[in-house]
């Protein structure tokens, strides 16, 4: 598995097609639920999980169930963590629970890339 992440809009996708040579995305924001389980890479991940749980779908254990069902998938996803603690009750829990997938995702990745302005950092290489 691979893992990019960074801000809105700060060519995370580009990057990771120039790292990984893959092509072919399917979209977060619009795929069906299970083909994260069987595609090679996914843009808008964080659209994913936010569907998911605005959707009422159980995500806790979604890092889990992609490790063992799709290992070698290529992930992109927005930093939503940072700045002000959102004001709503939905937003504070996606956020917090965006995170800690995301969290054990890096911990099972082979390689994480932090990207900023297009630019990426390795924050993980086994």
């Amino acid at each position: 598995m691979k893992l990019f992440i960074g801000g809105a809009c700060q060519g995370k996708r580009v990057y990771a097609e120039t790292v990984t040579g893959i092509t072919e995305w399917i979209d977060g924001n619009v795929c069906e639920y299970d083909e994260i389980y069987s595609c090679k890479a996914m843009t808008h991940f964080h659209m994913y999980v936010r569907r998911c749980m605005e959707e009422k779908k159980d995500v806790s254990e979604l890092a889990e169930h992609i490790i063992e069902r799709n290992p070698d998938v290529v992930l992109v996803a927005n930093e939503i963590g940072y700045g002000v603690v959102p004001v709503e009750a939905f937003e504070r829990n996606y956020r917090e629970t965006f995170g800690r997938i995301c969290t054990k995702l890096a911990a099972y990745s082979s390689e994480v890339h932090r990207v900023v302005c297009g630019l990426g950092t390795v924050i993980k290489h086994d």
